[in-house]
């Protein structure tokens, strides 16, 4: 024990002291050593509130999704006997030194350039990929990828039309890495859907089934499952954010819009609720930067269930055929042909001997309903017609010249390449033009028009800027083939037309304008008409 130099105990000895003695008289008095606890802060713990988690659904789909990778054989560069050869600055191999170094390199490896023929050898052509090997075009390499889905324990896969439509081989990779083979069993481009065929061989492969998409409200959770970017197996989740999304794509349009994050790879992919079931099928997004934005579209399951049902059965999609070019039908057109509402489906023009033009449907028609069922809209005619079977018979409620009727028509099938109909015969032979002095004005229109070069309507030749015309994209060049249902050939056609229907009471008038892209109707006010 340190001390001081006087001899005198230091204060700190004073203090062990006086502690020491102080533990030992409450042990004497208690009995018990007492313990000496210290106080420390707990970490930070949050109750998190209940969410919904997508785990238990993302578990139980995942082995169903797969990822496509579409290959195509890459040709090597040929020459004119569809092979490459050596081209040394235009000299062929015969043509080197015989101490050129190349020849040598031939030589010491006991390689003859020539073939059995003495024909110069030309690489590339040895391999069963090269151009006279067995198969007779170049390798086969990756170049696309997407995703699919299985839709039956037997192998059959759901993906996009644009994701195989320039494939000639397809490999499948599973979510456990397995690859596998798959056969295209058809494709459908106007829906953008295409069905593969795996051969498990026995194999029963975890397969989902479609939802209800009717019952599907914007608001729902919604988890996409894909392959973006080829980066494997990755799960978003978002809402769904609208329905019925026309993209300007085709005309079955009719899209779900989600807010998951989807990106390219992700196409062909399934959109999940939280049920397990495919709502929708991952095809396009809308992306200024390129990447995922928050704006994806999935065709709906009720679209993608029959297309995908005919696919496996037939390998192609038999569509119902009316014939008729169509358009929608706005407010004013609606009020320029006496509707009460802008619905149904307005008739441009019919295909000549098309099932519609058979059964008597006329341009300005307005198609109302479908087999007793309203039809809203263009759109929604043409996914009507094209659900049914050709052959079949469709009753249409038609509005036409102020009044309803009804017409019987027999479908047709759908060509495979068809083009929307013309009202304008191309093959008729045109007739001498009025004289120039018959272009008047219809000032009140914003219009100048003419005789046109066949004879047949009228053509603009002018457009006052400010005009409703003009707001309504009428152009000058273009032709007005009909005011209200009724051909008109000169300007005085037009007045008198515009003239009954303000007899009438009607404050438009329907006009059909033909141009270059083909034809369309444009209702224009005619309050200003005497």
């Amino acid at each position: 024990m340190l001390k001081n130099f006087n001899g005198r105990p230091s204060l700190a000895i004073v203090l062990k002291a006086s502690t020491v003695a102080g533990i030992a008289a409450a042990v004497l008095a208690t009995g018990v050593p007492l313990e000496i606890t210290r106080s420390y802060a707990e970490a930070v713990k949050v109750q998190a509130p209940a969410v919904p988690s997508f785990a238990n659904v993302v578990d139980a789909v995942s082995p169903a999704v797969v990822s496509v990778r579409v290959e195509n054989r890459v040709n090597p560069v040929a020459d004119n006997n569809d092979g490459f050869s050596f081209d040394f600055n235009g000299r062929g191999f015969d043509d080197l030194p015989d101490d050129h170094p190349l020849k040598r390199f031939f030589r010491q490896f006991g390689q003859d350039p020539n073939d059995q023929q003495g024909h110069p050898r030309r690489f590339g052509q040895n391999g069963p990929n090269g151009p006279n090997g067995p198969n007779g075009k170049g390798r086969l390499r990756p170049v696309a990828q997407g995703s699919g889905f299985f839709i039956s324990e037997d192998g059959y896969i759901v993906t996009n039309n644009h994701v195989v439509s320039d494939g000639q081989a397809f490999v499948v990779v599973m979510n456990d890495g397995t690859e596998l083979d798959a056969k295209l069993i058809g494709k459908d481009p106007r829906t953008d859907l295409a069905v593969l065929k795996v051969d498990g061989k026995g194999k029963k492969f975890t397969y989902v089934n479609w939802a209800d998409d009717n019952n599907v409200r914007v608001g729902d959770w919604v988890v996409a499952v894909g392959n973006p970017f080829g980066l494997g197996g990755t799960v978003t989740a978002g809402i769904v954010s609208a329905r019925g999304r026309d993209i300007g794509s085709g005309p079955y349009d009719d899209y779900l819009q989600v807010d998951a994050a989807v990106n390219r790879g992700n196409s062909g992919g399934p959109t999940f609720n939280l049920s397990g079931e495919v709502v929708g099928i991952n095809t396009a997004i809308f992306s200024p930067s390129g990447g995922s934005v928050g704006i994806a579209f999935a065709i709906p399951a009720s679209t993608a269930k029959d297309v995908v049902a005919d696919l496996m059965k037939d390998g192609q999609v038999s569509r119902g055929w009316l014939g008729v070019q169509i358009q929608p039908v706005t407010k004013d057109i609606a009020e320029s042909i006496g509707l009460s509402e802008p619905s149904g489906a307005l008739v441009v023009a019919p295909q000549a001997g098309s099932p519609g033009d058979k059964a008597g449907m006329k341009a300005g028609d307005v198609v109302t309903a479908l087999n007793g069922e309203t039809i809203k809209d263009a759109r929604d005619l043409s996914r009507r017609i094209g659900a049914m079977q050709p052959g079949s018979k469709a009753e249409l409620s038609v509005w036409r010249a102020g009044k309803a009727q009804s017409l019987t028509v027999e479908l047709g099938t759908l060509p495979a390449d068809q083009k929307d109909a013309s009202a304008d015969d191309n093959n008729s032979q045109p007739q001498q033009p009025e004289a120039p002095a018959s272009e008047k004005a219809l000032a009140d229109l914003g219009l100048t028009v003419g005789p046109s070069d066949d004879g047949k309507g009228l053509a603009i030749t002018g457009i006052d800027p400010d005009s409703d015309a003009a707001d309504k994209g009428i152009k000058e060049g273009e032709k007005i083939t009909s005011v209200n249902n009724q051909e008109v050939s000169s300007p005085d056609d037009v007045v008198k037309v515009l003239n009954q229907a303000k007899k009438d009471g009607r404050t438009r008038a329907l006009f059909q304008i033909q141009s270059s892209e083909g034809s369309r109707f444009v209702a224009l006010p005619i309050n200003g008409q005497g």
